[in-house]
């Protein structure tokens, strides 16, 4: 009897905690996210959503994961989705989360790394449905959903086949006040002084008069002590299309920017959204700019900003944003000028990760170029070291060819990446990936091999260099154990998206490491890393160089200074140190040199190599090249360490 009724307190107890947990009031938004435990077969998503404001029901089973109740507004929705092509292993458990946001009347899944809308944006009323507190539990099963977490908050349930929530109304006026809250936005003014129909926003209209005469209308949220924090937008005269006709300019400011955030997760809406229309009119290509002054938080160094208008010619009812038609100026850390020449929606948008990339198109040709050519050249200096390497003599090439095949497979797979990720399917990507990714580590490799091999010859004079096993072992095998490992832990190597700057709608498709977390601390600890150590140990090796044969007098020949230090950079691959240096002001720059320099490495490394040999023969039996080779020993020691 005893431990029953000690059963019974602690179930009391623990449903306390979960409606305590669960529940709170006003809620801006609200998402669950848990473990989903089933089956290794096919999976799928049940949806059954009506409109109405009474539950929230997250179910599942070995095979289906069900969402369903009455807490939408507008959307009504009946249909079952296949999820096999969401989920990366079926035979583990997966993981998934449910958000929801009463202002815009939306409903998100998401599961595995996918976003999945159930229901889209839509207008909100003056009624919305939030506030979900948790309700009865259902029975222990061996499939369900476990781990589960209302925001931050942890259920501490056990394994389960359902989690039920009940709703209440709220006012949406309420929410949108709540939104703001907590923020360092000031001077809110009163619902009942702006005329806007929907609840987050706040409406201002200016009679335009047939002078010339030019209007401001300033925000009324200010963002500090002073209006001069609000957003500000000036009108020109241009605006009037007709002289004889009256004209009405609204201009409406929309608090709650998540309205227009929906489908963006690279970027983010860092200010209030300004739409600026004339009644019955569309105003486009004006002679002098509509200008908006947003005044908005601290935009970080590395993060780009720009200025956008919404495009509501594809679809009024989605956000496309647009920077055509629009100049930013950026004035400070803090605020944001933009000059558009129509109207329409306008937002400043700032870039999360990744940056979009502007002159795109022009870097894509630029290193196809590169990489055919240096293509062409590789196989071109394959063959030519390959009737020099017969000289015993020559120790440095079987290196050279090293380098050479890595550098010609290397820039056939970049060359080729493109069309595979865009013709191909996705799936293609997953063994392109892991080939470009040991190409590029082969390269580095057989570049560190040329540092180690030269400063054995320049400091271990009297001393045979390793055998050539040893560095087709370190050129060719070290490389591919990393991504042997990598593909084997999986979801590493896939497609990847690059955002071009003047439409980030349209990106370019390349085989290479995916977007998530896991592919991110590889590239950094494979990569990066093997990167920073062969361009610090090539500056050293290039500076040890420098000062080791900087006195001999055929050096002194400005070509011959030239060619030496040219061709060890290509060799070192110092020119990759450019990826250190890609920042602000100078990051289209730098971009422009790394694209050039690197894609054009084979072609530069074959001039080298034809160079020396062509000196050589001018020199005519001197002793600054003593072969036909231009092998490193020979050209880096003086004359008398070499005799």
């Amino acid at each position: 009897m005893e431990l029953r009724l000690t059963d019974n307190l602690k179930i009391v107890f623990f449903l306390i905690i979960l409606f305590s947990t669960g529940s709170s009031e006003h809620d801006v938004d609200w998402n669950f996210c848990g473990r989903w435990r089933h089956g290794s077969g096919s999976l799928q998503l049940s949806i059954n959503l009506s409109t109405g404001c009474k539950n929230l029901s997250l179910s599942a089973n070995e095979s289906t994961l069900s969402v369903s109740g009455r807490i939408t507004a507008q959307c009504m929705r009946s249909d079952v989705i296949t999820l096999d092509k969401y989920v990366p292993d079926p035979k583990n458990d997966t993981y998934f989360c449910v958000y929801w946001e009463p202002l815009l009347d939306q409903l998100k899944l998401e599961v595995g790394e996918t976003n999945l809308t159930l229901c889209w944006p839509a207008n909100t009323r003056e009624s919305c449905c939030t506030d979900l507190s948790y309700g009865a539990n259902t029975l222990k099963s061996d499939y369900g959903i476990f781990d589960g977490a209302v925001k931050t908050d942890p259920l501490h349930t056990p394994l389960q086949t359902a989690y039920n929530f009940n709703t209440r109304h709220t006012q949406c006026a309420e929410l949108c006040a709540l939104a703001v809250q907590g923020s360092n936005i000031k001077n809110m003014p009163k619902k009942s002084e702006t005329n806007a129909e929907h609840p987050c926003a706040y409406k201002s209209e200016v009679e335009l008069k047939d002078d010339a005469t030019r209007y401001n209308v300033v925000s009324p949220i200010s963002r500090g002590v002073s209006s001069e924090a609000a957003t500000m937008v000036h009108i020109p005269p241009a605006v009037k299309k007709h002289p004889n006709k009256s004209s009405k300019v609204s201009v409406t400011f929309y608090q709650n920017n998540s309205l227009f955030q929906d489908g963006y997760k690279e970027v983010k809406v860092i200010d209030e959204v300004v739409e600026i229309t004339v009644e019955n009119e569309v105003i486009v290509n004006l002679s002098e700019p509509i200008r908006i002054n947003f005044h908005h938080d601290i935009v970080l160094k590395g993060h780009s900003r720009r200025c956008v208008s919404w495009d509501t010619r594809k679809d009024p009812f989605l956000v496309n944003w647009s920077v055509v038609g629009c100049e930013t100026k950026q004035i400070g850390s803090k605020h944001t000028e933009c000059l558009c020449n129509h109207l329409t929606y306008f937002a400043v948008l700032v870039e999360l990760e990744p940056r979009p990339v502007r002159h795109l198109l022009a870097l894509t040709a630029i290193t196809s170029l590169g990489c055919a050519v240096s293509f062409i050249s590789c196989i071109a200096l394959i063959i030519y070291l390959c009737r020099k390497k017969k000289r015993p003599k020559e120790q440095s090439m079987p290196i050279h060819l090293g380098l050479a095949v890595s550098l010609a497979f290397l820039c056939l797979l970049f060359f080729l990446t493109g069309v595979l990720a865009n013709v191909g399917e996705d799936s293609v990507c997953t063994w392109v990936g892991p080939l470009l990714h040991y190409a590029l580590l082969s390269s580095f490799m057989w570049m560190g091999v040329e540092v180690f091999h030269t400063f054995w010859l320049v400091q271990v004079v009297f001393r045979p260099s390793p055998k050539t096993y040893m560095w087709n072992l370190v050129g060719f095998v070290v490389p591919a154990v990393p991504v042997v490992i990598l593909v084997s832990i999986g979801d590493i190597y896939g497609v990847r998206e690059v955002k071009p700057f003047d439409d980030p709608s349209n990106p370019y498709r390349m085989c290479w490491m995916a977007t998530n977390h896991k592919a991110l601390l590889a590239h950094c600890f494979t990569t990066m890393t093997v990167l920073a150590i062969l361009v610090s140990s090539g500056f050293v090796m290039l500076f040890l160089v420098y000062r080791k044969i900087r006195h001999r007098d055929e050096w002194k020949q400005n070509r011959v200074a030239f060619f030496s230090i040219w061709g060890l950079s290509c060799l070192f691959g110092t020119t990759w140190g450019l990826a250190f240096l890609n920042s602000e002001p100078i990051a289209d720059i730098i971009l422009f040199l790394f694209c050039i320099l690197n894609s054009f490495q084979g072609f530069f490394l074959m001039l080298r190599f034809y160079m020396l040999d062509w000196m050589r023969k001018q020199a005519d039996g001197s002793n600054l090249v003593s072969t036909s080779s231009g092998s490193t020993k020979q050209q880096m020691l003086p004359t008398k360490e070499k005799s």
